[in-house]
């Protein structure tokens, strides 16, 4: 190990804390609101951060599970494979961070359906996620969870690692264990060295967000008025979308005509949006648009349903860098898609993957045929338990020569059929 104080490690931590947190602003999913429109990047260096590799243990299909993650990751895999339950951890770890772990458990069918073959021959759900910076400083995030009374889960470990770049030696910080919900949040309200440790980790476990625009019904948030300041992050719903884009249109026009631009390529009778506040006080907002042949104004009900997820996705790919998370999971995006508006989709996921993160769950072969071999994850049931594996690129250059993708995974050359 380096050389230096004890000291050292305390001021890198402190250091590191503002310095992830400033690269996306501040609180943007669970900080100070006050912070949000702050740049302390002006003051601290940018290192951006990536998460490096998930292990998974016990999680319903999922036995054990380790995968590395590149910048643009697709998961394909038969029906029943486990590729919602990769996406499903995720969500978890989201709902977690949110103070809603209980909640979440006990919406999905309690522990026993959580823990895999329930808790008789799975007690407890273990996972590990690692984070490397640029410049190659490692945080760690490791929890255990354990069945307990009432068919719930509790906390029965927690623990924050980190090392910096040229160091040998890892520090770790525990948490402690029986808590229902991640001490994580409330220990990053606090002061000191683990505080600011755990605000690092907050930041980072924030911003692996899961998205779903499959909900497009009369009744979603998407399609209805929502409040005109809530308009930082976009929600995993979309239902702060009109909200989103009115902030993007007065504080980064840039970034909002090329979204409306975009939207046109898939809906050519689309002018733009009117976004209008309403309500008292100008505080309501809904996601009006124009169209090219009237002069009337439309409303989101008027909006097909894919369409109206185009629309979703778009707008997320393409927004602004400091507003992307580090990682973006989005399970079939090809859903109500046309096959031109799938293959912007699959582009706008390449130029997005150079800013942030993508993972990909997809049953769409013309989908796969935009991606790349590398970028392909392959999920599978080994015995009773979900493996994921990518395929060798070597093995299918022959192939490529003769089918594309995803022909190649139609013949389940790449294994993700269901024989």
């Amino acid at each position: 190990m380096r050389s230096g104080a004890p000291g050292c490690w305390v001021s890198w931590v402190h250091a590191a804390g503002l310095r992830q947190e400033a690269n996306r602003h501040v609180g943007r999913f669970g900080g100070a609101r006050s912070a949000r429109n702050a740049n302390p990047m002006q003051e601290y260096g940018s290192e951006m951060s990536r998460l490096d590799s998930v292990t998974i243990r016990g999680f319903r299909s999922i036995g054990e599970m380790t995968f590395e993650l590149r910048p643009l990751n697709v998961l394909i895999g038969a029906n029943g494979a486990g590729k919602s339950n990769v996406v499903s951890f995720f969500k978890m770890m989201n709902e977690l961070m949110g103070g809603r772990l209980q909640q979440f458990v006990a919406s999905t069918g309690h522990a026993s359906s959580n823990l895999h073959f329930g808790p008789r021959v799975t007690p407890q759900l273990e996972a590990v996620l690692r984070f490397e910076t640029d410049t190659k400083d490692v945080d760690t995030y490791r929890m255990r969870l354990s069945h307990a009374a009432g068919d719930s889960l509790i906390f029965t470990e927690e623990c924050l690692v980190f090392r910096r770049s040229g160091f040998t030696v890892e520090r770790e910080e525990q948490l402690g264990p029986g808590h229902k919900e991640t001490l994580v949040v409330s220990t990053a309200d606090g002061d000191g060295s683990l505080a600011a440790t755990a605000r690092v980790f907050r930041f980072l476990l924030n911003n692996c967000r899961v998205f779903h625009f499959h909900d497009t019904s009369p009744t979603s948030r998407v399609r209805n008025y929502g409040y005109v300041g809530d308009s930082r992050p976009l929600m995993p719903d979309a239902g702060n979308l009109a909200a989103v884009l009115y902030r993007l249109r007065s504080m980064n026009p840039v970034a909002y005509r090329r979204i409306v631009e975009t939207i046109r390529q898939i809906a050519p009778f689309f002018v733009g949006f009117e976004l209008d506040p309403t309500g008292p006080g100008g505080k309501d907002i809904i996601l009006n648009w124009r169209h090219r042949d009237s002069d009337m104004v439309f409303g989101p009900h008027q909006l097909s349903d894919g369409t109206l997820r185009a629309i979703c996705l778009i707008s997320l790919l393409m927004l602004p860098d400091e507003e992307l998370p580090i990682l973006i999971v989005i399970d079939e995006p090809e859903l109500g898609l046309h096959p031109y508006a799938l293959n912007i989709v699959a582009s706008l996921c390449r130029s997005a993957s150079a800013r942030c993160q993508i993972l990909i769950s997809t049953q769409s072969s013309a989908l796969v045929n935009s991606f790349d071999p590398e970028d392909i994850l392959v999920v599978e049931r080994d015995g009773e338990s979900s493996t994921l594996i990518r395929p060798d690129v070597k093995i299918l250059e022959a192939w490529l020569d003769d089918y594309s993708l995803g022909e190649i995974w139609e013949k389940n050359v790449i294994g993700g059929g269901p024989h």
